[in-house]
């Protein structure tokens, strides 16, 4: 088959990847001129299915509130005249109740931990490189009642095969001796083993290039701009370039792919959250550490990759808004500062914005929907690097009418 992608970050490139080895024929639709420049350009890093937690919790509902009046929160709610943002809103509260979160929660977990296995087979299969570090993640708790709170919810993961531990400060310092000057900040961590880290951008350039022996096109340059259907098929793709036509179509465009899908009357529940990044120069200094994590109390992450540092941090909701400056980055440079004083030039840092597509319950949506050729692989959220390997082998098996290895129950567009 002739299998048209639209959307070359990490999602577009892993499927692409995937059904070029299955033997169709792929192109890939970029508006940018190079593959991964939006929100795998500069992210966390993080493969973390130990933080596979779904963000509609409980305990979101008062943060939201809360940050309405707290200018350096991490989670940053802007009332806006914008009725999608209100529905989608209205069904992020549905998902805050415990048995939500729960449910949402696992469904996340075993695709993270099935994306991970396939993110290392194929690592092992082609020697691809991509500063990657296999040490595993350290999720810091500077609080002694918040790291008991991170403790009692770890349970759920441990229950559906994620591997945790609950350490203290001395412990953190011997995984991750750059904590050596923080331990005294520290009530202690949740140490995730199997977790890793790398660069999704050079893993999508590197995967682009494996993808192109493979006989893959990517088209860039060219902008998606809206679907055509007839008789419950999609008929053709409309960019600035003119129309692509194919057998197979997957939407993998993060946060834009509700603005194509809605051309043929899609309604899909996904809203941009604005998350930012900094990354400093390494070179020279003594401090950086090798494990990545989250510093849970300021919900700042942290990822070494090469010679660099990278931290993001906040969940801002401002529409499509990508826009930066540089008091956005404070709350990360302080919090860098305190936790690894030898880190990195951080009177160099390189700053970045991007929007991370979330569904009100947490999963992506993955599979067909009611055209018959048109498949989904978009909504991960900010975990789209830790998914990215397991969403596009699904969806490569659902198109060539595999059941896939894991169960998709919960992670498909029927459940809206």
């Amino acid at each position: 088959m002739r299998i048209i992608v639209l959307g070359g970050g990490v999602i577009g490139v892993t499927t692409a990847y995937y059904l070029a080895k299955a033997g169709h024929e792929v192109v890939v639709i970029e508006r940018h001129d190079a593959v991964a420049q939006e929100t795998s350009f500069a992210n966390a890093g993080l493969i973390a299915p130990g933080h596979a937690y779904a963000w509609a919790s409980p305990r979101a509902p008062m943060m939201l509130l809360t940050s309405l009046f707290k200018r350096d929160s991490a989670l940053k709610l802007r009332l806006r005249p914008d009725p999608r943002m209100w529905a989608w809103g209205l069904r992020f509260l549905a998902n805050c109740t415990a048995a939500r979160s729960r449910a949402n929660t696992v469904r996340k977990l075993a695709l993270c931990l099935y994306s991970r296995q396939a993110l290392i087979d194929l690592r092992r299969d082609t020697g691809i490189a991509y500063d990657e570090i296999a040490r595993g993640a350290l999720y810091l708790y500077r609080d002694p009642a918040h790291f008991e709170l991170g403790r009692r919810n770890m349970a759920v993961l441990n229950e559906h095969g994620m591997a945790l531990e609950a350490i203290d400060p001395a412990r953190c310092a011997e995984i991750e001796p750059a904590l050596a000057a923080a331990r005294d900040k520290l009530a202690g961590a949740i140490y995730a083993p199997g977790d890793e880290s790398g660069d999704s951008r050079l893993f999508s350039e590197n995967l682009a290039r494996l993808c192109r022996d493979l006989g893959v096109t990517f088209r860039l340059g060219v902008a998606v701009q809206g679907l055509e259907a007839a008789g419950g098929r999609v008929t053709r793709a409309l960019t600035d370039k003119g129309p692509v036509v194919g057998d197979a179509y997957v939407l993998a465009l993060g946060s834009y792919s509700p603005l194509v899908a809605r051309r043929i009357g899609v309604k899909l529940p996904i809203y941009p959250v604005k998350g930012y990044s900094l990354t400093v120069p390494t070179e020279g200094f003594d401090g950086a550490p090798t494990v990545g994590g989250v510093d849970e109390g300021n919900l700042v992450a942290f990822a070494r990759m090469g010679d660099k540092l990278r931290l993001t941090a906040t969940a801002d909701f401002a529409g499509y808004d990508t826009s930066f400056a540089a008091p956005n980055f404070a709350g990360m440079l302080r919090v860098a500062r305190e936790l690894f004083p030898r880190g990195g030039a951080y009177d160099r840092p390189q700053y970045w914005a991007c929007l991370r597509p979330m569904t009100p319950d947490g999963p992506p949506i993955l599979g067909p929907g009611r055209h018959r050729n048109l498949y989904f692989n978009t909504g991960h959220g900010h975990m789209g690097w830790t998914m990215a390997c397991g969403s596009a082998r699904i969806v490569a098996d659902l198109i060539d009418g595999r059941k896939p290895e894991i169960d998709i129950a919960g992670l498909t567009v029927e459940r809206y």
